[in-house]
């Protein structure tokens, strides 16, 4: 990364995307709040280029071509709790020292002992089920040399050996000289820490690719022109209906009454292609998504009461600040929903069709725009792509289908829901 890439501030609005509610549980299999906290940080971290996408994508893989061995991967969360906390605070000096008042061990000794005992047979375990097994092939060569760096700390403690002298209760105190002096060597080298970021990295990974696994997801390719994406879905909503949705234009309108799954459908748009550029698997059968530097995606509307923005005046100034991204050329994702609904209709018109007709000019960017103004339809031009979630009336009910169709929706929902309660009948006596 060059000095100057460096200093770029990218504009990654996502929290209507909900990452640690929504978005987390979806991949998180961890076996410990370690891991389960790394999986958020690679969550909520998006990444600078294409390369590195691709790159975690092979990495990901990789862990799906091992899954035989991977699957078998556990342990009791208490091991790696304690032997985290005993090796991060190890200190030579706070060993027990041996009494000679007494010939048995003190109850220190036995403690200490203890902690030596569950270290090897953590480790062993996960060296013998797990890293020694794994086809270090699968893997493309700059994680590798991550794992190749697991293997190196556990051999240090010759596991098998000592495993071995455990298990047959021959431990004795200058085999804990001996493990301990290995310990020592490795906190003055400062490969303690980093061991613990390996392996952690390495849990978040496998994490993740069990949820790809588990729920079919598709590993996208890069495209800067068009988005195509095949049986997408959101993996929250149960029993979901999937669409096919393809745009070849930057700028796509999604129209329709309330309650007809715009918001949904844009959630879930702005799931793939989010989760895509962190490199993880879609929720989709299939991919073909663009690269993007900076995300604003607004999902809920809500007012901004600590600044003192209403709700429009924080759709103005986000507008602003995505529009001013995109016009220095970065690669900008923004969804805005149920854009400008907080003003008149006539500004709301006006301003919108300004919106909508302008954005068309930043190509390398992509804008998701919904909205249940009708009068829009005959202000859009040809280079601005329109859909709609389908509704039907069945004998004057309004049934919602929630299949993607192009175009623009004709039916209004408002009324109709209005006259069948009876509001019209009550209001005018």
């Amino acid at each position: 990364m060059t000095a100057s890439e460096s200093e770029i501030v990218h504009m990654n609005n996502i929290q209507d995307l909900n990452i640690k509610d929504e978005v987390l549980p979806i991949f998180d299999y961890s076996l410990n709040y370690f891991t389960r906290n790394k999986i958020l940080k690679l969550l909520e971290t998006p990444l600078r280029n294409e390369s590195q996408i691709i790159e975690r994508q092979k990495i990901l893989k990789g862990f799906a071509l091992n899954n035989t061995v991977l699957e078998k991967y556990s342990y009791t969360v208490l091991y790696v709790n304690e032997v985290h906390f005993f090796l991060t605070n190890f200190n030579e000096d706070d060993l027990p020292k041996r009494s000679f008042l007494f010939s048995g061990p003190t109850a220190d000794e036995v403690v200490f002992h203890n902690k030596i005992h569950q270290l090897i047979l953590f480790f062993h375990r996960l060296e013998s089920i797990c890293f020694s097994r794994l086809n270090l092939i699968a893997f493309p060569e700059m994680y590798r040399k991550d794992l190749n760096r697991i293997l190196a700390f556990l051999s240090v403690f010759d596991l098998k050996k000592y495993e071995n002298t455990i298990r047959e209760k021959r431990l004795k105190n200058k085999h804990i000289k001996e493990i301990v002096a290995k310990i020592a060597k490795l906190k003055a080298a400062d490969k303690i820490q980093p061991f613990w970021e390996d392996l952690f990295l390495f849990e978040s990974y496998l994490s993740i690719s069990k949820a790809i696994i588990k729920n079919n997801f598709a590993f996208p390719t890069f495209e800067n022109k068009g988005i195509v994406l095949k049986d997408l879905y959101h993996p929250l909503v149960k029993n979901p209906v999937k669409n096919d949705f393809t745009a070849t234009s930057n700028v796509i309108v999604l129209n329709g009454p309330n309650m007809s799954g715009k918001s949904t459908f844009l959630k879930s748009v702005s799931l793939c292609i989010y989760l895509g550029n962190i490199g993880l698997g879609i929720p989709a059968s299939k991919g073909v998504i663009p690269f993007c530097t900076d995300f604003s995606i607004g999902l809920n509307r809500r007012d901004d009461i600590l600044n003192g923005y209403s709700n429009f005046m924080a759709e103005v100034v986000n507008l602003k600040n995505v529009v001013l991204k995109a016009s220095e050329g970065n690669k900008c994702f923004a969804v805005f929903d149920e854009l400008f609904s907080g003003t008149n209709i006539e500004d709301a018109i006006e301003i919108c069709k300004t919106t909508i007709n302008g954005v068309t000019q930043y190509p390398n960017s992509y804008f998701f725009i919904s909205t249940h103004i009708q009068e829009l339809k005959h202000l859009t031009n040809n280079t601005v792509s329109t859909f709609y979630l389908d509704c039907e009336l069945v004998d004057t009910t309004p049934t919602f289908t929630y299949k993607l169709k192009e175009g623009w929706s004709n039916i209004k929902v408002g009324r109709i829901l209005f006259e069948k309660v009876g509001l019209n009948e009550l209001l005018e006596r």
